[in-house]
């Protein structure tokens, strides 16, 4: 949903300003002409009201396209992947894992991993939210070996138990972007 309203959010951008998108999908947009440094602005106004921001540094549109994929991976993956987080990031991008880790860990001062583990969680907390799914359910949707490794990794990362989540008036949640 997140990636589909962020489309939607830019697509409506470059439109106002009449600029014709030949691509647009989640962290890359593709021009007819390279825009001026005006179009930059005035494009990049118009979606910072809603969070979204112009990546032009190598190094963080790297660490964007590496968000992409380990979003794909967590939200979009019903069935149990066929390999692992690091293997599906390095195939998606065509690029060495030990490049890509050093990278994303250079850009935000953690490692793919933790950022992994805060995305889960945050989906953890949205079916919990939902109240759809038990925690079982939850557990093996998101790909947890036990409802046990769930709740220690929703623990190390909120320092409250999924049980103790759901009791909560205040279901308090982070955006995507804000991890």
């Amino acid at each position: 949903m997140v990636s589909e309203s962020c489309i939607v959010i830019v697509k409506q951008a470059l439109e106002e300003l009449s600029i014709l998108p030949l691509n647009i999908k989640l962290g890359e947009i593709e021009t007819a002409v390279q825009l001026d440094p005006e179009d930059k602005i005035k494009l990049s106004s118009k979606i910072s009201k809603v969070g979204l921001e112009i990546i032009e540094s190598k190094d963080a549109i790297i660490v964007e396209k590496i968000k992409t994929a380990i979003i794909e991976f967590v939200h979009h993956s019903d069935e149990k992947p066929l390999v692992t987080p690091s293997a599906y990031i390095s195939e998606k991008l065509g690029l060495s894992y030990g490049y890509l880790a050093n990278t994303f860990s250079k850009i935000e001062s953690k490692t793919i991993e933790q950022y992994l583990a805060a995305l889960k969680v945050e989906r953890v907390k949205e079916l919990i939210v939902f109240d759809e799914d038990t925690l079982s359910q939850i557990a093996f949707k998101l790909h947890y070996s036990s409802v046990a490794h769930l709740s220690k990794q929703f623990k190390k990362v909120t320092g409250i138990t999924p049980s103790y989540f759901k009791t909560l008036k205040n279901k308090e949640r982070r955006s995507i972007r804000a991890l």
